[in-house]
């Protein structure tokens, strides 16, 4: 199975271009005013035709209102959105019935009992995203840079498409796949050189550690 990698918070049409040469297979781009990797949805839309059909496109927001969601789907077209807030399963339901996109709900881990909250999700929501708990006096649901304890997602049934999120980088990122065999990873602050300035040479690494670590992981499968 081809390991997902999703590069989040893309701002430059230099970023969205090596995302792609480097064969990401999701890009995402972030609607949080409070997020330095925040953009305005016509920016977004811009930079999504550069990639659009060689990548999926995500639009990340968080607790975001119809009129927003509105405006962001009309002038980006993503292939995906994801929620990034405390969205409901209700809501996610609305939100997949009037725009008719699959949706990534994404939710905050630090303890096991964390993982319990998709329960609700679960048949709802289309994949989940795994991303640790913020530190304390951040704003920001995610981005932050920081991981969690990555042996929990032992916990989750194997059924469960989902990707990991949270302080990943060409560092840590070959034992993150070996402990959990998840079939999808997110980067965002672990290609940056600053928060919300991505760094080519950081996603390169980036890429090489994941494929170096997908090519040791394939004789042994991904099981959990």
């Amino acid at each position: 199975m081809t390991l997902d990698i999703k590069i989040c918070g893309l701002k430059t049409e230099e970023a969205v271009d090596k995302a792609i040469a480097l064969g990401a297979s999701h890009i995402g781009f972030i609607f949080f005013p409070k997020s330095p990797r925040n953009i305005e949805p016509s920016d977004a839309g811009r930079l999504a035709a550069r990639a659009r059909g060689k990548a999926k496109i995500v639009a990340v927001t968080v607790n975001a209102d119809s009129d927003t969601l509105d405006e962001i789907v009309d002038q980006l077209s993503p292939d995906m959105l994801q929620l990034h807030g405390s969205e409901s399963p209700e809501r996610v339901l609305t939100v997949k019935a009037v725009y008719g996109l699959p949706v990534i709900k994404a939710f905050s881990v630090r303890e096991a009992d964390d993982l319990k909250r998709i329960d609700p999700y679960i048949g709802i929501a289309d994949r989940f995203l795994f991303d640790a708990k913020p530190p304390a006096g951040s704003e920001l649901p995610g981005g932050n840079g920081v991981s969690f304890d990555w042996n929990l997602m032992h916990l989750l049934d194997e059924s469960v498409d989902y990707m990991l999120s949270g302080g990943l980088n060409k560092d840590n990122l070959a034992e993150a796949i070996r402990l959990t065999g998840a079939p999808g990873i997110d980067a965002s602050s672990g290609v940056e050189s600053a928060p919300g300035v991505k760094d080519l040479g950081l996603m390169e690494a980036f890429f090489e550690a994941a494929r170096n670590a997908e090519r040791e992981t394939a004789g042994a499968g991904r099981g959990k």
